[in-house]
């Protein structure tokens, strides 16, 4: 009897741990309450609470199915607004643990894509939702949910078609939080609500508007009668601004050429603040200290890049990594108020960079300043020739110039050691230029860009040293490629364009309609913007030797645009070379990393050396 007991006792256990595994499993980005006594998660489309033990499942929502998701991204609010990081999580604690605002999304107008797997005896089909520029997004509402399941309000906003939202945030004290929206497609506006955590009604805070596009509000800093933002709508470059929750108190803080601007500390009762920022170097982000009075002071030196502040306990000293590309990390101690010039000895000795370590190089477009990293090989000889290999992205806002340590497209290893130079290069609309530089993107993306890319082209081929050029690119930067292997190899004699987007009608609404409006508002743009309308009438004898690559499983760029471009040089009888990645994703991973590597090692060696 005794064994039996045991053993009844024993596979109970076993139960309880199996139930509570798949739950656990089951459960999508479970976030502990900020008094860590319950946690928040999403299943099925609907969001839950727990204790933080496991026990006392609580469900807030009811309605979760594949089209409405509670707490829950819809695909293209994660990849384009909330961020791949928040991993689909769309859910936030307040700072007291008592309230959960969440977004719920309604995908049952957004079109349905399918992605193909080859795996198994038949493959499998998954049918993912996603709007395409110009078609409908997914609907929005967010509600406000008592963590202890006593209540559930639903916030109220002026109707505006086509509205979106951003990141919500708390104010300290748990009874209201702000709202970032853009009421049109159009991203030409922004508006900032405020809501009241207990009657979950809304009242309009602030508006910005622009001639071009306008980003959502990242790095807020919630104080306690108000909260710190980065803008770049009125200098034409980023500035940090102060806006009371009532609204009735807006001040620009900054002035001067400030990009890549992040809030790292304030202190609302002295009037202090503290913010990383390009400020004195268009690479470089430094760290800086803005006083009472409005001065700032530059606490790092901008011919590093800093990274990673941590204040003491005091507040007196700061501590930062320090690098470039040429030179490791070193950690460094700075006074948190006095200029670094004043306290020399924080900087780090300069060391002399290995000959082959990469180096800034700027030139000229279209009164542009353009940034790149340059490297050459190891036993560089400038009386010989070499081909160059460069490397390109174009998305506006997004640098592909990261002056630091072991930053992931500064150098290229197998470059070095195999006797070619490599260069990585942004265009005008990358950042480097304020908002002048990106507003050149505007309902006409690649075409300034290529501009660019054959400045770059003409200044390589100014060097005596330089053979043939060869170019490559992921996303926007296999876009890129393509559009210059094919219309341009007089620069370009070959290229590597990965997981592209070759008709931007194909990709999403969010991204694409942020710098080109909708297909039906911008078809001569569209036209313009299109790899695929170039292909007919091209010469076959002549165009550059283009390799494809991509991901068959890609749900960001899909693998449709690979297809109608593989179609379309087919039909035109051009030549190419492609290589397709089953199961892949946007980006290589694993032994397909490898492979790809090897891949465009053995293309550089047949078409450019």
């Amino acid at each position: 009897m005794n064994l039996m007991r045991k053993q009844i006792l024993l596979l109970s256990v076993l139960i309880a741990a199996v139930s509570l595994n798949a739950r656990a499993e089951e459960e999508c980005n479970p976030t502990p309450s900020p008094d860590s006594s319950l946690v928040a998660f999403t299943r099925g489309g609907d969001l839950y609470v727990r204790s933080a033990s496991g026990e006392g499942e609580r469900r807030l929502t009811f309605d979760g199915s594949d089209v409405i998701l509670n707490g829950y991204a819809s695909w293209v609010y994660y990849e384009e607004i909330l961020g791949r990081s928040t991993r689909y999580k769309a859910f936030w604690w307040s700072p007291d643990s008592r309230k959960i605002v969440f977004y719920r999304f309604d995908d049952s107008q957004v079109g349905r894509f399918p992605i193909w797997s080859e795996a198994g005896q038949y493959g499998s089909l998954k049918i993912t939702r996603y709007p395409k520029a110009g078609t409908p997004n997914p609907s929005v509402r967010i509600g406000i949910a008592a963590a202890d399941g006593s209540s559930l309000q639903w916030c109220s906003f002026p109707d505006a078609p086509g509205r979106s939202f951003g990141t919500p945030f708390w104010a300290p004290g748990s009874q209201m939080l702000c709202v970032p929206s853009e009421p049109s497609r159009g991203q030409d506006k922004l508006e900032i609500y405020r809501v009241d955590a207990s009657e979950a009604t809304s009242e309009l805070i602030y508006t910005e508007q622009y001639n071009t596009w306008l980003d959502w509000p990242e790095n807020v800093y919630a104080a306690g009668v108000g909260f710190y933002m980065v803008r770049s709508f009125e200098s034409g470059w980023e500035q940090i601004y102060f806006l009371s929750y009532d609204g009735k108190t807006f001040r620009r803080l900054t002035d001067g050429q400030n990009w890549d601007v992040r809030i790292v500390r304030a202190d609302e009762r002295k009037g202090e603040l503290w913010f990383m920022a390009k400020r004195g170097s268009r690479l470089h982000p430094a760290l800086y200290y803005l006083d009472r009075k409005g001065r700032i002071t530059e606490l790092s030196s901008p011919d590093y890049w800093a990274s990673k502040p941590e204040f003491s306990e005091d507040g007196k000293k700061v501590k930062l990594r320090l690098s470039t590309a040429a030179e490791p990390w070193t950690d460094v101690v700075c006074d948190a108020r006095k200029s670094w010039r004043k306290t020399p000895s924080s900087m780090p000795a300069a060391a002399e960079p290995e000959p082959w370590a990469p180096r800034p190089v700027c030139i000229e477009n279209d009164c542009f300043q353009l940034y790149g990293l340059i490297s050459y090989p190891k036993g560089f000889d400038p009386s010989r020739r070499y081909p160059v290999v460069m490397q390109i992205y174009g998305g506006p806002g997004t640098p592909y110039v990261r002056d630091f340590w072991k930053s992931r497209d500064a150098s290229d290893a197998w470059c070095t050691d195999n006797g070619a130079i490599y260069l990585v290069a942004d265009p005008r609309s990358s950042g480097e230029n304020g908002r002048a530089g990106m507003d050149e993107a505007f309902r006409q993306v690649t075409v300034k860009e290529l501009g660019d890319y054959l400045a770059w082209a003409k200044y390589l081929k100014s060097l005596p040293y330089v053979d043939r050029i060869g170019v490559k690119g992921f996303s926007f930067g296999g876009t890129s490629t393509a559009m210059l292997v094919l219309r341009y190899p007089e620069y370009f004699c070959c290229g590597i364009a990965g997981g592209g987007v070759y008709d931007w009608s194909l990709y999403d609404s969010h991204y694409t309609e942020r710098f080109m409006q909708t297909p039906e508002e911008n078809p001569d743009g569209y036209a313009a913007a299109s790899v695929l309308n170039y292909v007919d009438g091209l010469d076959p004898a002549r165009v550059g030797r283009l390799m494809i690559t991509h991901g068959t499983a890609d749900d960001n760029v899909h693998l449709q645009n690979s297809l109608q471009l593989v179609d379309a040089l087919q039909k035109a009888g051009i030549q190419f070379e492609l290589m397709l990645y089953p199961g892949g994703m946007h980006g290589y991973r694993g032994a397909q990393k490898a492979h790809s590597d090897s891949l465009e090692a053995q293309f550089w060696k047949r078409w450019l050396f």
